[in-house]
């Protein structure tokens, strides 16, 4: 008697898969099966690590097919531990079942004891697939209906805390983190009462020591847009637990592949948790990410574009500016006259007593022209055009990024792999177990955690990508300004005012006013970029302008004899006035060591270390007549930022 073919096929949903259902077991089950029925085997086929919710992703599988379909071996049948190991999809199944029987080979499954070729096997096969369908379904029911339970009753329905509360597991219940409820609050605030966006509150939130507490090894520590957002549009915050914000639904055309879609109308209950802030400053942050992003549709001057608006930083609030219109009508021509300006338009609450008061308006013509001046006469430098070039050749380290992503890929696979194979455990328990209930709501309390770790670790794989995508996009939108930067004076006024807009709003983080106009009319403070930039010698991502009106008196005062008169004239041109002195004087010097490091600086103190730098000075004459007269001595600290002064002013 001829002996029958057969081909093994052995899967398994993880590398680490429960006794009895190894591959070691399922190869040694199948071998020993093929044995006593007499048949060769011809082929093994293994998927290891491989769901079998469908036959896609599994090549070994595919490959059998094919090789069926190509008549390779000549085989009679498969052979294969459990229906499950074939596929617990009920119509891909059938589906491969058919397909293999088109071509005269049938399907035996050893421990279910079923042959295909048997009148009665494809019938049991239908059956057993359906049902096997059908528990994975109401598993995946039962366990989002016990989360939407806890939502009813106001208790927290699974995964970790939200930022801002941490976990009683014995009640479900959120308790408040008083440092990180603080944080949240901040987050609130500056979004509604200040104008922050998502990704000024997280460098706001970071550059300010704030750091997030890792609960987990694949976390970040830092603040991220994404969780800023989180937080923003999360109501927990208010006292409220949330069902149902997305759902999983098959995407159309496919039957084996799924995408999380948004629902409108999901469950929102009175939760059992203290509420971190109130009613009123969550309805406002809700209306202003409605208004985020709106674009206003001009009615006038369609060309025009303010430039600076929400770059000028109102010099009480702290603000920005935004652009306003005067519309004039000439009445002997008929005709419209826009004239532009910048101005405050937020009545700001500083304190308990105190609101925004400044008023003055700022002709935009004026001021963009002196931004403007500033950049060109930046960019006229030579050492500056070296320095761009430096920048251009500079390349981007995003290692330490891609190194974190990769880790958290890894765990995401695991956290995966350790999902199906719960899945798989829940499958197999036996429903007469005397245990059956606490077994199967510890696995729904497990499965329910790991649906959250995913998520919590797709959400941190994507502030990476976007970190990572943002990390590049500067460079390359840097590139692109020193560029423009380069020939700044012949690029920019080329540009239209759109696109001068773009150009500053990528360039420059923001503008800082004086108060009032200075003598000689200017307001232009300060200019703080968003990348580095070289100006007067030195390195920074700041430009400050003095106060150049400020002038120092020399008077030289002697004992007038009223016998003894001599009259003197002197011309200016004749006077001893050294190159140092014709740079800064000592007020302006104070000011520059307070502005930029914070310390008081004397007379005395510069005096000293102009001595030291052989900075000449004039002749006192109010100086001691004891040369041993003690006098203190300059600080290393105040002697360093008065040296970096004398090297703004180009004094040394």
């Amino acid at each position: 008697m001829k002996r029958k073919k057969c081909y093994i096929y052995m899967r398994v949903s993880t590398a680490m898969q429960v006794d009895g259902y190894s591959l070691e077991a399922q190869k040694d089950r199948l071998t020993k099966f093929a044995e006593f029925q007499k048949m060769d085997i011809v082929r093994e086929y293994c998927d290891a690590g491989k769901s079998g919710k469908n036959i896609t992703g599994r090549p070994e599988f595919s490959q059998m097919l094919r090789d069926v379909a190509d008549d390779r071996d000549g085989v009679d049948y498969i052979l294969v531990f459990k229906l499950s190991r074939f596929g617990r999809n009920a119509a891909d199944v059938l589906n491969s079942l058919q397909y293999i029987q088109d071509f005269g080979v049938n399907l035996i499954c050893v421990e279910d004891g079923i042959d295909s070729s048997k009148d009665s096997g494809k019938l049991t096969i239908t059956v057993l697939s359906a049902v096997a369908e059908i528990e994975r379904e109401n598993i995946l029911v039962q366990t989002m209906e016990g989360r939407k339970q806890k939502a009813r009753e106001g208790k927290w329905n699974g995964g970790l805390a939200p930022f801002g509360y941490r976990l009683d597991s014995k009640t479900s219940t959120l308790m408040v983190e008083p440092e990180e409820a603080a944080v949240v609050k901040i987050i609130y605030e500056k979004f509604v009462h200040e104008g922050m966006g998502a990704d000024s509150i997280c460098n706001y939130l970071n550059q300010r020591g704030y750091a997030k507490q890792k609960n987990r090894e694949f976390e970040l520590n830092y603040f991220s847009r994404g969780l800023i957002m989180r937080v923003l549009d999360n109501p927990v915050y208010i006292g409220k637990i949330t069902y149902g914000k997305s759902t999983t639904e098959r995407v159309k055309g496919t039957r084996d592949e799924y995408h999380r879609v948004q629902v409108e109308d999901y469950m929102v209950t009175d939760g059992r948790h203290e509420a971190i802030i109130d009613g009123e400053l969550w309805t406002a942050a809700q209306e202003r990410r409605k208004e985020t992003g709106v674009k206003w549709n001009k009615t006038h001057s369609l060309d025009h574009e303010h430039l600076l608006s929400g770059l000028v930083i109102c010099p009480v609030c702290g603000k920005g500016f935004a652009g306003t219109v005067r519309r004039r009508k000439n009445k002997k021509t008929g005709e419209y006259k826009d004239d532009f300006y910048y101005r405050c338009q937020h009545r700001k609450k500083i304190d308990e007593e105190h609101f925004c008061d400044f008023k003055p308006s700022i002709n935009q013509s004026e001021f963009n022209r002196e931004v403007e001046n500033v950049i060109l006469d930046m960019a006229a430098n030579e050492q500056w055009k070296e320095f761009v070039l430096r920048k251009m050749s500079e390349r981007v380290d995003v290692s330490t990024l891609e190194t974190e992503r990769e880790q958290l890929k890894k765990h995401l696979r695991q956290v995966i792999g350790a999902k199906t194979k719960l899945t798989d455990m829940l499958d197999k328990l036996d429903v007469s177990d005397k245990h059956y209930d606490r077994k199967y709501q510890d696995m729904q309390d497990r499965l329910d955690n790991l649906y959250d770790k995913a998520s919590e670790l797709e959400d941190t794989i994507a502030d990476i990508d976007s970190q990572i995508n943002g990390a590049y996009e500067k460079q390359i939108t840097a590139k692109q300004l020193y560029k423009i930067l380069a020939n700044f004076d012949r690029l920019y006024y080329r540009l239209t005012d759109l696109e001068k807009k773009e150009f500053l709003r990528d360039f420059i983080e923001s503008v800082e006013i004086y108060p009032e106009k200075l003598d000689n009319g200017r307001m232009l403070k300060q200019i703080n970029f968003n990348f580095p930039v070289y100006y007067d010698g030195e390195v920074g991502k700041e430009i400050r302008l003095l106060n150049e009106n400020t002038v120092e008196s020399i008077v030289l005062l002697s004992k007038l004899h009223t016998k003894q008169n001599i009259e003197v004239e002197l011309e200016m041109s004749e006077l001893d006035l050294t190159a140092a002195e014709s740079k800064a004087t000592y007020a302006e010097i104070k000011q520059y060591v307070l502005d930029k490091y914070g310390l008081k600086v004397s007379s005395l103190n510069i005096a000293q270390i102009k001595a030291k730098c052989g900075i000449i000075e004039r002749e006192n004459y109010n100086t001691a007549k004891n040369e041993n007269v003690k006098r203190p001595n300059c600080t290393e600290e105040k002697e360093n930022a008065i040296k970096n002064a004398f090297k703004y002013f180009q004094m040394i």
